[in-house]
């Protein structure tokens, strides 16, 4: 069947994508329900490829202690109740990747089975697991759970060193952070299959995500050049001199980076404060970080005197000489609401005397910023940010658009959500350095 597709504003019939790779054009298209076609025209290659489904993993006879009583009115489908081993990420699960039908508990590994909706009940989208008070399942006495799960994974088609064919590379599956396969010296890589949790019926363009770019083009990140210059004077006049700096990172969970796995050299202000020290070295930089998980600015300013996150206390009398502000938490705040939220905040820091950066926040979960898809999505849709990027120009306080390079990535192959460690919100080091990225360009 031919489809067409809108690319840049064109239709393409039949078409996917069209790549540009390592300055080679390329196109890809669907050549059946498990097949692409790929080529090269400027190198005269062409191939197809069958892509392989993601095989389930099979889990067999998973021990749990007890299972907690089921709780249908937990926010999160994995806090439910127990969340199964293998759909884990971090503190979360991945939608989508649990076989529904494969679920199976037992008294044992060989015991009486256990009935959904009598003995036990599932959110089957989360894997979320628990008992039913009024069932065969007791309180603290072991089970067993069998259950099947797909992985995501990343495929990629390569061109050789020479340009003179096209390969398939497979990746490896991951139930959170698949990862593409890795390139040999010279190789080229034309395009990635991703193949997200979940039984994928058959190949569609959502996908196929062709490489556009090889990284952030320079052209975008040279119009934030200069803005340290003219909207941090005081920053960069310590920095240009190697006097001492105190940065507050001040942020969410996302600053506070708990879930990381060296979160002193992973979190995005960490690796912004260290590449920021060795373009100054004789800078004497002081980090310092104030972050709450799951909480907003709102709740910052609500917290009363003496809280641990009382937003006078905590945030103002650090004194920093410059607050960098992360609030994906924030998310939801529509224009007004951010224009008079941050204006408190532009005010209670220039009364200090500390210069500030907004950061922009990363993408996440595609159905919570009503995406449907993770393709062509350069425009953030949520209002928050948009606002957030006007609020900065019309005050002149500096803005790091984090936003903008993860509405990127989709055109350097990579779909978003494979950077997040708990495939919803929370960025992995990859995904930090993107901040980071965004926070150094202030500086060129």
């Amino acid at each position: 069947m031919k489809l067409t597709f809108l690319l840049g504003g064109l239709a393409i019939m039949g078409i996917i994508s069209n790549g540009v790779a390592g300055e080679q054009p390329s196109t890809t298209e669907l050549a059946g329900d498990w097949k692409i076609s790929v080529s090269v025209p400027g190198k005269g290659l062409k191939a197809d490829f069958n892509i392989s489904p993601t095989e389930p993993v099979k889990v067999l006879n998973e021990k749990y202690p007890s299972l907690p009583d089921f709780n249908p009115k937990a926010w999160g489908g994995w806090q439910k109740g127990v969340a199964l081993k293998g759909v884990k990420a971090q503190e979360c699960t991945v939608k989508g990747a649990l076989d529904p039908q494969s679920l199976k508990i037992t008294q044992g590994e060989a015991g009486e089975s256990f009935a959904k909706g009598a003995d036990y009940d599932a959110d089957l989208e989360w894997g979320g697991v628990g008992r039913l008070p009024a069932g065969k399942i007791k309180a603290g006495v072991p089970v067993s759970i069998s259950y099947e799960y797909t992985p995501q994974r990343i495929d990629s088609v390569i061109m050789d060193a020479a340009g003179k064919s096209l390969q398939l590379k497979s990746g490896t599956p991951h139930v959170s952070l698949p990862k593409p396969p890795e390139l040999a010296a010279g190789e080229t890589r034309i395009v990635n299959i991703y193949l997200p949790s979940g039984k994928t019926a058959k190949l569609a363009a959502a996908n196929i995500f062709p490489v556009l770019e090889s990284e952030f083009p320079a052209d975008l990140a040279a119009k934030s050049a200069g803005t340290a210059e003219k909207l941090l004077p005081k920053t960069v006049k310590a920095l240009k001199e190697g006097a001492n700096l105190k940065i507050l990172a001040w942020g969410d969970s996302v600053t506070d980076g708990n879930f990381l796995p060296d979160k002193e050299k992973d979190r995005w202000q960490c690796q912004f404060v260290s590449r920021l020290k060795q373009k100054f070295p004789n800078t004497k930089i002081e980090l310092v970080t104030e972050a709450w998980g799951g909480h907003n600015t709102s709740q910052y300013l609500a917290e009363p005197p003496g809280s641990v996150h009382n937003y006078k206390e905590k945030v103002l009398a650090v004194k920093p000489d410059l607050v960098i502000i992360e609030f994906v938490n924030d998310a939801g705040l529509k224009s007004a609401q951010v224009n008079e939220r941050y204006s408190k905040l532009l005010a209670d820091f220039r009364e200090l005397g500390t210069e500030m950066v907004l950061l922009t926040p990363h993408y996440v979960r595609p159905d919570w910023m009503g995406l449907a898809t993770q393709r062509e999505i350069d425009n953030d849709p949520r209002e928050y940010v948009k606002a957030l990027r006007e609020f900065a120009a019309k005050n002149n306080v500096a803005l790091a658009d984090g936003s903008m390079r993860y509405g990127r990535l989709w055109r350097q192959g990579t779909p978003y959500l494979t950077l997040m460690s708990n495939n919803i919100n929370h960025p992995c080091p990859e995904g930090m350095k993107l901040f980071a990225d965004s926070l150094m360009s202030l500086f060129e």
